[in-house]
């Protein structure tokens, strides 16, 4: 169903992020395994989902911790994609509770693994770029070079605006 594997191309160098990004794609695989092996069975799909929806929601959480520590500003482009997907997500699962059908998660499969790695070298390759930029080290919160104060928080994608 899915065919998104971890390569050297999704890479960050950054352990922390890659780590969450190799469980991220062995939560979809194991999800996709689940609903090739029954593929009616919302008994057996739910609770995988609900694994991966609630990896999803630590996975964006950490990384908008990172952001907003190192001057991103609340309604950047990064943090409203992951607001965008994770909203979908909980509507798979809302359907899926209240119509016992899996046809949406299904669907979302191939659509996350074609997203996560355009997301990974635009959104996240910019974070992690700038977390080097300011030497920002998320074990300890602690910045070489932080923002100015009087410094615009960061808002774009990497570019000057979201559009």
């Amino acid at each position: 169903m899915t065919s998104l594997s971890w390569t050297e191309e999704l890479t960050l160098h950054q352990p922390q992020i890659d780590q969450t990004h190799q469980e991220f794609i062995a939560l979809l695989d194991e999800l996709s395994q689940t609903l090739k092996n029954a593929p009616d069975d919302c008994n057996s799909a739910l609770p995988v989902y609900r694994r991966f929806l609630a990896h999803t929601e630590d996975h964006f959480a950490m990384e908008e911790g990172f952001m907003a520590a190192t001057g991103f500003a609340p309604d950047n482009c990064h943090s409203k994609q992951h607001a965008m997907v994770l909203d979908v997500m909980r509507q798979v699962m809302a359907h899926t509770l209240a119509e016992q059908d899996l046809e949406p998660m299904r669907n979302l499969l191939p659509e996350l693994a074609n997203w996560l790695p355009a997301h990974v070298d635009m959104m996240d390759a910019a974070l992690v770029f700038h977390m080097k930029q300011v030497g920002f080290d998320p074990a300890t919160g602690r910045m070489a070079q932080p923002p100015e104060p009087a410094a615009a928080a960061i808002s774009s994608c990497g570019s000057k605006s979201c559009a």
